[in-house]
């Protein structure tokens, strides 16, 4: 078939890099999936996410931004697919770390959750100054009897020194957590923001304005978008998915949000087995967060006035 020439793909805008003038946007694939608690396809996603971008083109209708205007690296895939547990962290440390640092903004496909922990501490040097916003239906706070794995990035950050109350979960779902948990959230006081919560304050609104409470002692904000916080009906391939969840343009919205707050450095999209994913709409999702999120750090360089610097917005 003949390609339209006056309708570029995104798989072409990120193949191709985008403008040498634009922000800068990194996108790396973390292919975790031996880390995960069950049994997990996840280190095929990358790899789906990138082939699913040929659906979708590069202007953003909502944000009335395209793309191209966006400059974009794909470092690829770190070669981690293979291990588990400390190793895997371990190596995703080290891969993060030789990644060019020349960047507005990373994005880091998974892979699982477990991939939080050391692309935080990478990417958004300064522990104790970063901020961390979760879209999630858990807190992902479980103890270590299994070792480091998708259900705790959130306490492992904690106990790396990562301030509790830098950290805000939004979308945590009714059903999906233990009691027990719950509460050493409330013991570290992290911020949690249930999904029915969320829906009623409008996903987008309420995570712009908790990126905004965290600009206020944060220097940073690492922001991670965990695709099981949406309703099991429309994401097939999370497996950690329950019923009650977001919508998914709730998600979308959280993801434009993201890549448009001056103070987001790096945001990760996990929890995807691609191979439990029939019908593709999980990996589809899990692309067009990757796509909204650099719509909206297109939008963030546009809202720059001229000759200003970028600020949290009121």
């Amino acid at each position: 078939m003949t390609e339209d020439p006056l309708w570029p793909r995104a798989s072409g805008w990120l193949a191709g890099g985008g403008s040498p003038d634009g922000p800068r946007l990194l996108v790396v694939g973390v292919p975790l999936s031996r880390t995960s608690i069950s049994p997990s396809g996840a280190h095929e996603t990358p790899g789906a996410v990138r082939r699913a971008l040929r659906r979708f083109g590069t202007s953003h209708a909502g944000l009335d931004v395209d793309l191209e205007t966006v400059g974009v690296q794909d470092a690829g895939d770190l070669p981690v697919a293979s291990l588990d547990g400390e190793e895997a962290l371990t190596a995703v440390d080290a891969g993060l770390s030789g990644l060019p640092s020349s960047f507005d903004l990373a994005v880091v496909l998974g892979g699982d959750n477990a991939v939080t922990r050391p692309a935080l501490r990478t990417l958004v040097p300064g522990l104790r100054r970063v901020g961390l916003l979760t879209l999630d239906a858990h807190h992902d706070v479980r103890g270590f009897h299994a070792g480091p794995t998708n259900g705790t990035p959130v306490r492992g950050l904690v106990e790396d020194g990562l301030a509790g109350t830098h950290v805000v979960q939004v979308g945590i779902g009714d059903l999906t957590n233990s009691r027990a948990y719950r509460r050493w959230c409330d013991d570290h006081g992290v911020r949690v923001i249930g999904a029915r919560e969320a829906r009623h304050d409008g996903v987008g609104t309420l995570v712009r304005r908790e990126l905004d409470r965290l600009a206020q002692t944060c220097d940073a904000v690492y922001v991670d978008l965990d695709v099981d916080v949406v309703d099991s009906a429309f994401v097939p391939g999370c497996p950690g998915a329950r019923p009650g969840g977001l919508l998914p343009q709730d998600l979308l919205d959280a993801a434009v949000e993201a890549g448009r707050h001056p103070l987001v450095r790096a945001v990760d999209v996990v929890e995807v087995d691609a191979t439990r994913d029939p019908t593709g709409t999980t990996v589809d999702l899990a692309a067009m967060c990757l796509l909204s999120v650099a719509a909206g750090l297109a939008a963030r360089r546009r809202d720059d006035p001229p000759g200003g610097h970028l600020r949290a917005r009121s």
